[in-house]
């Protein structure tokens, strides 16, 4: 990777301090940049006051446009050799581009989570249907995330339950998809003890419906009973992009607390003592979890919560989708240090156990290697991929196209 440029093409910019997403995305370029890359970090987005800062870290950045060819120009100076799309929704706007302009760039696809599979779940909450094979067969959503992921070399999956459903209901080839949790940074020394840690937190991008309907749950049904029982306990409310509806929420006689975004999520996250993360519905990896793993506070959640995290390992606290249940074991938990101490060491075995950086990485580089080799011979026998990029790329090319054309003449 000495001196290869890697570019990235982001749905938005990466904020580390306001989602896991961010932190994902930041994990990756720290990967690249370690292997001696020249990395390049482009996006049609609008920077947000919480941007990172990643002219500090060498990275260079391009604002770039949607339906425009001067990202044709960008990528003809540019020559990438790998070109990393965040999320399907940037594939489908540049992958064509750069099919045509940088042929020979190996196009990697960061799913962060299976957005179709987020979909599903928040629709069958709703009512509307049960989430069975057949559902997920005939999901548009699906049908266009797949698509992106055979035009692509290979795709990075977060979660080893999206592993499993791509290969076993999708019947994706498993050289098309590669393993990579989040690559998380060693866990830190000097944390509080039962005895300094105090209260409950949630901490979450209001961005992202999971946790907005995660709070509401809190708020009308869970956060109720923990209250009757521990009448002095606060609950402190976290995350990037509150909006008024949840700052609606606050009330100091209830103990819950809305505080909006924190600027440290981590140093907030250890002076807590527990961890409520109720979620209803949602994919991928919950990086609030982990975080809260490495700061050594236990925590409760659902079984979609947990889903991909501790495989056949014991939980950090509690996992119940009865909000009763839940309630009652938030409690429990909170009262008795010796079943709280015994959730911290859960949580460690889990972050040692299948969470070691330099395991994934490792697996990473290698599977970079393997496709770089002959990357012809890869792309040759990916016969779907390559009849995907012929035809549904040809509508997206044109009608980008005729896009940029109309805004010429406005």
């Amino acid at each position: 990777m000495i001196n290869k440029t890697i570019l990235f093409i982001g749905y938005v910019w990466p904020e580390p301090t306001s989602s896991a997403a961010g932190s994902r995305m930041l994990q990756l370029i720290h990967f690249f940049k370690n292997l001696g890359a020249k990395v390049v970090f482009s996006s049609p987005a609008k920077q947000s006051v919480h941007v990172h800062n990643l002219l500090s870290e060498g990275v260079q950045q391009k604002e770039i446009e949607l339906n425009n060819s001067s990202f044709d120009d960008f990528l003809k100076d540019l020559q990438p050799e790998i070109v990393v799309f965040d999320r399907y929704m940037m594939e489908e706007q540049f992958g064509w581009r750069v099919a045509e302009h940088a042929p020979n760039a190996m196009r990697i696809l960061d799913t962060e989570d299976l957005h179709f599979l987020r979909n599903e779940r928040q629709k069958s909450l709703k009512g509307s249907a049960d989430i069975t094979n057949d559902v997920l067969l005939n999901s548009e959503l699906a049908k266009r995330e797949l698509a992106s992921i055979y035009r692509c070399d290979v795709s990075l999956i977060i979660s080893e339950v999206e592993m499993k459903l791509l290969k076993e209901i999708f019947e994706v080839d498993e050289k098309l998809l590669c393993y990579l949790p989040f690559l998380l940074p060693q866990k830190k020394e000097n944390m509080f003890s039962f005895q300094q840690k105090e209260d409950f937190i949630f901490i979450g991008n209001f961005i992202h419906a999971p946790n907005w309907d995660a709070v509401l749950a809190l708020k009308e049904t869970v956060w109720p009973i923990i209250r009757k029982e521990l009448p002095k306990a606060k609950l402190h409310i976290y995350g990037a992009y509150a909006t008024e509806k949840v700052y609606n929420l606050h009330n100091e006689k209830e103990n819950f607390l809305v505080h909006g975004w924190a600027e440290n999520s981590f140093e907030v996250i250890q002076k807590a003592r527990i961890m409520l993360a109720p979620l209803r519905f949602g994919a991928g990896l919950k990086g609030k979890l982990l975080e809260a793993m490495q700061a050594q506070t236990p925590s409760v959640t659902t079984s979609v919560g947990a889903e991909g995290i501790n495989g056949n390992y014991n939980w950090n606290g509690f996992i119940f989708d009865n909000p009763m249940d839940f309630a009652h074991a938030s409690v429990a938990l909170y009262l008795e240090e010796e079943q709280w101490q015994q959730a911290v060491k859960n949580g460690n075995r889990i972050l040692n156990m299948r969470f070691d950086a330099s395991v994934h990485k490792l697996n990473f580089k290698t599977t970079l290697d393997i496709i770089s080799e002959d990357i012809n011979a890869h792309r040759t026998s990916n016969f779907i991929g390559s009849m995907l990029l012929q035809q549904t790329t040809q509508a997206s090319k044109y009608l980008s196209k005729w896009i940029e054309e109309k805004n010429k003449k406005l």
